[in-house]
């Protein structure tokens, strides 16, 4: 016998021979010597799949950190909301040339209400040209004009006291509230609560301040200052040539059906269409922004992201399988005396088929499982450093349904890995494997 036949006999003499059944833990033993005596090859595969299951669920987990990013910031914007401007009216459909401008109005706000697929409706009068004074600086905001449901609509935090009510809007109170920047501005961190301010010198006393709303630079709604919208009508309609006096900027609503504005949007273009003469076809006399289209538009991107990186995963997970599989083929031929010499003290095909097969789901999932315990641990790191500090965007997070298909991409390779060697192996004839050395 050859020294490598003389080692292996002497190993099992310790076990005292082979039985026609090995138990698991003398099979683990096994494995785990097969492994240790080729340590470098068995790294560099686990390696391989550690490293393709790592990179799955990061790159997941980072678009899924984008999807919930801009989720969140369209969220800040209210729910479900549609915002309509006003607009113009093409003398052609689709051609640019002719074009007829025409306002929003109070008008169109009453026959709106009276819609059965609206749940929330409400309409902002903005100004952008005017000057505000405090007794501790000046700045020109965003002034806008609104009704008391303002907050129900959109997002609006309150960080202090309260914002416009009712009796504000019929009284024509002249009454404020600051939005973050706003008051900074005009307060850097005083006492602003029943303090006054002066809009193109007329003075309004400061009810309430909105929490900060924006994020990063796109600070447009922490300038604002928030008025009455009766008052705002009164003191600062909209200016220029054929313009209603109940013009506003703007109109939003939310459907009824949550995360569905079809038949609303439908329903509010027939309305305004109507009242402003022109067809409801002319798409491009419409002026508005969809949340609701928005957010479906973005979860289709990067659904089609994880389904892209999903597949690549897949199949880098598959090569790893095919690498393991390699592999122990190659073991296979490199142990073929060992095979044969255990077969000829009494192994069975099943003991022989049970440690190869259990090599190749070994090297599998405790290279899979590294790989998640390590993309779970940098995406923990990266929320640690990153939160907060990155606008649109949130940092990567270990996502349930990828690490689910890692796992189950990892079971199947690892029985496709250990299955068909193992079937090798039990299928050697002793006589002819003891004749190669």
């Amino acid at each position: 016998m050859s020294r490598l036949s003389s080692g292996f006999e002497d190993g099992f003499l310790e076990h005292e021979g082979w039985t026609t059944m090995q138990n698991f833990g003398d099979t683990l033993h096994e494995v785990f010597r097969a492994i240790a005596a080729n340590k470098l090859r068995s790294f560099l595969t686990m390696f391989g799949i550690a490293w393709g299951v790592g990179s799955l669920l990061v790159l997941v987990g980072l678009g899924e950190g984008f999807r919930s990013g801009q989720h969140r910031n369209l969220a800040r914007l209210g729910n479900d909301v549609v915002m309509m401007f006003n607009g113009t009216i093409p003398a052609i459909a689709n051609q640019h040339t002719g074009m007829r401008p025409y306002q929003l109005t109070v008008g169109d706000l009453e026959e709106l209400k009276k819609l059965p697929e609206l749940r929330g409706i409400t309409a902002e009068l903005t100004r952008n040209d005017l000057y505000e004074v405090s007794p501790y600086s000046n700045t020109s905001s965003h002034v806008v004009g609104v009704y008391p449901n303002y907050p129900i609509v959109r997002f609006i935090p309150m960080a202090q006291g309260r914002f416009i009510d009712e009796a504000d809007v019929t009284e024509r109170r002249h009454v404020a509230v600051l939005g973050s920047k706003a008051a900074t501005l005009l307060f850097n961190g005083r006492m602003m609560l029943g303090e006054t301010i002066t809009i193109n010198g007329t003075a309004f006393k400061i009810v309430g301040a909105v929490e900060k709303i924006a994020v990063g630079n796109m600070d447009y709604d922490d300038q604002k200052v928030y008025l009455p919208i009766s008052t705002m009508m009164e003191l600062f309609p909209l200016k220029g040539e054929n313009i209603a006096q109940d013009a506003l900027g703007s109109i939003q609503y939310q459907p009824v059906k949550k995360g569905d504005a079809t038949e609303a949007v439908a329903a509010v273009h027939r309305v305004i269409a109507k009242r402003h003469g022109f067809d409801v076809a002319m798409k491009d006399a419409f002026n508005e922004f969809d949340t609701v289209k928005e957010m479906k538009m973005i979860g289709a991107i990067f659904t089609a992201m994880d389904v892209f990186l999903g597949g690549v995963g897949v199949v880098t997970l598959g090569l790893g399988a095919v690498g393991i599989i390699n592999i122990m083929l190659v073991s296979v031929t490199e142990r073929t005396s060992e095979i044969g010499l255990r077969k000829a003290l009494g192994a069975t095909k099943k003991s022989i088929l049970g440690q190869f097969f259990w090599e190749g789901l070994l090297l599998t999932g405790v290279s899979g499982g590294l790989g998640i315990v390590g993309s779970a641990g940098l995406m923990k790191l990266l929320n640690f450093m990153l939160t907060g500090k990155m606008p649109g965007w949130d940092p990567p997070r270990l996502v349930p349904w990828s690490a689910a298909l890692a796992m189950i991409c990892l079971m199947l390779s690892g029985i496709a890995a250990g299955l068909y060697p193992a079937s090798k192996a039990a299928a050697l004839d002793p006589v002819e494997a003891l004749r190669r050395e």
